[in-house]
């Protein structure tokens, strides 16, 4: 277990320098950040060259990358163009989005999990069906839709929420946001675990469990689900970091000033040091998560092994 996990760290160096070198060159490509900087108007020869000295724009890319390599190792992320540090930024920002994905993986988990369970126990039944023709809905509706409906019904028509989420974002201030952020990742959370569940259903193991006349809570717990659930940790595990990253629009709509708003702000404003910052962050999230999957698989079905 010790030497894979040492090379699995050790494969992660090349992915998490490639990744951050593409998005690195892809947001410095997409326009001129000083430009943003000076307004509505353009900015004069004189002051745009200070600006891009200051914040060493005037580098070529290559040298601008490995200075911020460099000082990410540090601990520095840079400064944003309004002056204030990145990692500022990102202590106000991370924990607000922690805390949805928190709920949004919570939401996932019992309700997705639980439903792929009874449907996968009574395929071909009305109440498959039913779940079915639910999830399928589900995915077809785009986030933003859902989320300005929630709000609308929930927060303006009947006020059971507030439209807009506090500063202080609560835990439950943010279930209604992260059963948006969650909605179609929980569709295919219960698609997913039905087909696993139905498809292991028919092994020999299950059939011999049952035919020893092992209780049915304990043949569907301790042998079928545990089995099942490999497939939906990767799903799961992957998803974490793309719901951190694709919040934007679920924070956007709640006024949720996470990661997604701050992404979408340096967008707005070609704020460089914002979006890389952030996406780098992002990218060790993804990671991790990845690592932690392959090490849960060991737990969940005890014949894998590692070398």
């Amino acid at each position: 277990m010790g030497r894979y996990v040492v090379r699995r760290l050790l494969q992660m160096i090349p992915v998490f320098i490639g990744s951050t070198l593409l998005i690195f060159l892809m947001v410095n490509v997409m326009g001129d950040p000083i430009a943003g900087l000076c307004g509505d108007k353009q900015c004069d020869a004189a002051t745009a060259a200070q600006l891009k000295k200051e914040f060493g724009l005037d580098k070529p890319v290559w040298q601008q990358y490995l200075t911020y390599m460099g000082n990410v190792f540090t601990g520095d992320f840079g400064t944003a163009f309004n002056g204030q540090k990145v990692t500022e930024l990102m202590a106000t920002a991370f924990p607000v989005t922690i805390r949805l994905t928190i709920v949004a993986i919570l939401i996932e988990i019992v309700i997705g999990i639980t439903l792929g369970v009874i449907t996968g126990l009574k395929r071909g039944r009305p109440v498959d069906t039913s779940v079915l023709l639910l999830t399928l809905v589900v995915i077809s509706i785009p986030t933003f839709v859902t989320g300005l409906l929630l709000q609308l019904l929930l927060g303006v028509e009947w006020g059971w929420i507030k439209p807009s989420v506090s500063t202080e974002a609560g835990f439950g201030e943010l279930l209604v946001p992260g059963l948006v952020l969650a909605s179609v990742s929980l569709a295919y959370v219960t698609r997913l675990t039905r087909t696993s569940i139905a498809e292991n259903r028919r092994s020999d193991y299950v059939r011999t469990a049952v035919a020893k006349g092992l209780p049915r809570q304990r043949v569907i717990v301790r042998h079928l689900l545990r089995n099942s659930l490999i497939p939906v940790v990767t799903f799961i595990g992957t998803d974490i970091g793309a719901l951190m990253g694709g919040a934007i629009v679920t924070e956007r709509i709640f006024n949720i000033h996470g990661v997604g708003y701050q992404l979408y702000q340096g967008i707005l404003r070609q704020n460089t040091q914002t979006v890389v910052g952030f996406v780098t962050v992002l990218v060790l999230v993804f990671l991790v998560a990845n690592l932690l999957v392959d090490l849960l698989y060991a737990v969940l079905d005890p014949r894998i092994r590692y070398a």
